[in-house]
């Protein structure tokens, strides 16, 4: 469950965190769309490693590693899914530049989770749900949304307890081929979907007995006004954005095979 302790919320105090969630917000947009305009691993890479200050900024590195580590066999599946596609469908000239191609796009979907992983971690639900209802978004998309959010870690701990207690129990979920292993997990499943239903009819209970939706306007107790540091947040990640534009369509990324053959 490591993983989604990665994307759990940090109350610390740190520059990340003070960051307005709408800026933060947009910086993952951008993150995001440079990710998918660069298929090279060279930029990749450089995007990977331009986060790490990020995160030390954040003070959330054990808990980064700790996603790293679990998102490993997601990472691993990707790498080995292109080798097998590009090899035979790719008609790449050598195996080099297939492990590459390989590799950037494994890099790819390891940005992205670290890059959410930043924001998740250093956002709170609660100013994330008011910043998107400054921004317009219906209330109860907001609700649902945040709801869910709060929801995905407490089932993963309760999913791992499940899972202590089935072990105590004697059962060995990593004994026997792949169809016996995900049998194995149907004693770990069925506990937590009742265990999920049971939260939600509690969590319907209780926002009808407070009469959840019978006011049309909200009210909020704290207003989200964006600072000088939340602009210059914005500026840098456009800034960021139009410069990898500029590389992207006018400025030519060699790539590792290249640069061994010549270097």
């Amino acid at each position: 469950m490591s993983v989604f302790e990665g994307l759990r919320f940090r109350n610390i105090s740190s520059p990340i965190h003070r960051i307005d969630p709408r800026a933060k917000f947009i910086y993952v947009c951008i993150l995001f769309a440079i990710a998918v305009l660069f298929s090279q691993l060279i930029p990749l890479l450089i995007l990977f490693f331009s986060q790490i200050p990020l995160v030390i900024m954040a003070k959330v590195k054990r808990e980064w590693l700790r996603l790293m580590r679990g998102t490993m066999f997601f990472a691993a599946l990707i790498f080995i899914t292109n080798m097998i596609s590009l090899y035979f469908y790719g008609g790449y000239p050598s195996l080099l530049s297939i492990i590459e191609r390989s590799v950037a796009m494994t890099l790819r979907f390891i940005i992205l989770v670290e890059s959410f992983s930043i924001f998740f971690a250093t956002t709170s639900p609660d100013m994330l749900s008011l910043s998107l209802e400054q921004m317009g978004v219906p209330y109860e998309f907001c609700f649902a949304f945040i709801t869910a959010i709060r929801f995905v870690p407490v089932l993963a701990e309760e999913a791992q307890s499940i899972m202590d207690a089935q072990k105590a129990r004697g059962l060995e979920l990593e004994r026997g081929n792949f169809i016996k292993r995900i049998r194995n997990y149907i004693p770990i499943l069925i506990p937590l979907i009742v265990s999920a239903i049971r939260r939600s009819m509690e969590l319907a209970e209780a926002m009808e007995s407070r009469a959840w939706g019978a006011s049309k306007k909200r009210t909020n107790l704290y207003t989200l006004k964006m600072g000088v540091k939340d602009y210059l947040f914005i500026s840098i990640s456009i800034i960021i954005l139009v410069l990898s534009l500029y590389v992207c369509f006018f400025v030519y990324i060699p790539s590792l095979a290249e640069l061994i053959r010549f270097g």
